[in-house]
C-alpha cells in the first residue's frame, strides 16, 4: 500500500503545490492536500484533520515562508491542528516544513513544530527525504504530560491537560501569557465535563516565567491519569503555562509551551 502525504499550502501558489504533488507520486508516494483557510471563528484549521488522523497518513508536509505564518492566528491554528494531531499519532508523527528561501528557523516556529525538520523546495533530495519519513516508524517519544485540543463554534477552544500514564497532579494549574482563562473543569479524560466539581478554585494567579506575566486558574482537584482538567481562554492566549499546582515549600515546575 502506497503511504499517504498530505500537504498544506500555507500560500495559494499552486505552481509550488502542483510540483509537490508531483514530486511525490514520482517518489511512489500518494499525496493528497488543501490550501490552508485562516479562520479561527469558524474553526478553518480542523479541516484537514481528519485526513491527517487517517491510518494510511504517513507525513505532513507544509509548504510556506516565514512570511505566510506572520499573523498570529495562523500560527495559532497551525498548534491547534498540530496539538490534535500529535494527541492521537504522538509527537514523533514526521513533519517536515517545505520552503522556497531560508527565511523559516526551527527555533521561531511554535512548540508543537519544535521536532520538525526544514528543507528548501529545490533541494535535489526532498523527493528522497519525502520517502525516507513517510515509511520510517513513528518513533515513541514519553511526556510528562498528556494535552488534547476540543474545539467547535458553539463551545470554543478548550485544552484538555493531565500528567503522564501512572502519575498524578495533586492540584493543577493552567494560565495564558495574552489571554486569561474564563472556564474549567475537572472530568474523565476525552470529552469536556457537563458538570463539575471544582476543589478550592482559584482565580487571576499571578505568575512569572522568565520575564513574562502569567494569569492562571487552578484547582485542589487530583488529576491523574483517567482524569483530565479543562480549561478554555478568553482570546489566543499566545504561550501557556500549566502542570501541578506546587505546595508552599516546593518549587514551582511548570510545562510552558509557545502556541504563537
Amino acid at each position: 500500500m502506497q503511504k499517504k502525504v498530505w500537504i498544506t499550502s500555507m500560500s495559494k501558489d499552486k505552481k509550488q503545490i502542483t510540483g509537490l504533488l508531483n514530486l511525490a507520486k514520482k517518489y511512489g508516494l500518494a499525496p493528497d492536500g488543501h490550501f490552508w483557510v485562516d479562520d479561527l471563528q469558524k474553526m478553518a484549521w480542523q479541516a484537514p484533520l481528519e485526513n491527517l488522523l487517517a491510518k494510511d497518513t504517513a507525513l505532513w508536509v507544509i509548504s510556506c515562508t516565514q512570511k505566510d505564518l506572520e499573523a498570529e492566528s495562523i500560527r495559532y491554528g497551525l498548534s491547534l491542528l498540530c496539538l490534535s494531531l500529535q494527541h492521537i499519532k504522538g509527537i514523533g508523527f514526521p513533519i517536515l516544513f517545505v520552503c522556497p528561501d531560508e527565511s523559516l528557523k526551527i527555533e521561531n516556529l511554535p512548540t508543537p513544530f519544535r521536532g520538525c525538520d526544514i528543507i528548501k523546495s529545490d533541494n535535489k533530495s526532498l523527493g528522497a527525504k519525502m520517502t525516507a519519513k513517510a515509511n520510517t516508524p513513528v518513533k515513541k517519544i514519553p511526556t510528562e504530560y498528556r494535552l488534547n485540543i476540543h474545539a467547535n463554534q458553539g463551545y470554543g477552544i478548550w485544552f484538555e491537560l493531565g500528567p503522564a500514564k501512572g502519575a498524578t497532579w495533586d492540584g493543577v494549574l493552567a494560565g495564558g501569557l495574552t489571554s486569561e482563562a474564563n472556564a474549567h473543569g475537572v472530568g474523565p479524560k476525552d470529552s469536556i465535563p457537563l458538570k463539575t466539581i471544582l476543589e478550592y478554585q482559584m482565580q487571576g494567579l499571578k505568575l512569572k516565567s522568565g520575564t513574562d506575566d502569567y494569569t492562571a486558574w487552578a484547582v485542589k482537584n487530583t488529576i491523574d491519569e483517567n482524569q483530565s482538567y479543562y480549561v478554555r481562554f478568553t482570546d489566543i492566549p499566545g504561550n501557556i503555562l500549566f502542570g501541578q499546582m506546587p505546595d508552599e515549600e516546593d518549587a514551582a515546575d511548570f510545562h510552558l509551551l509557545t502556541l504563537v
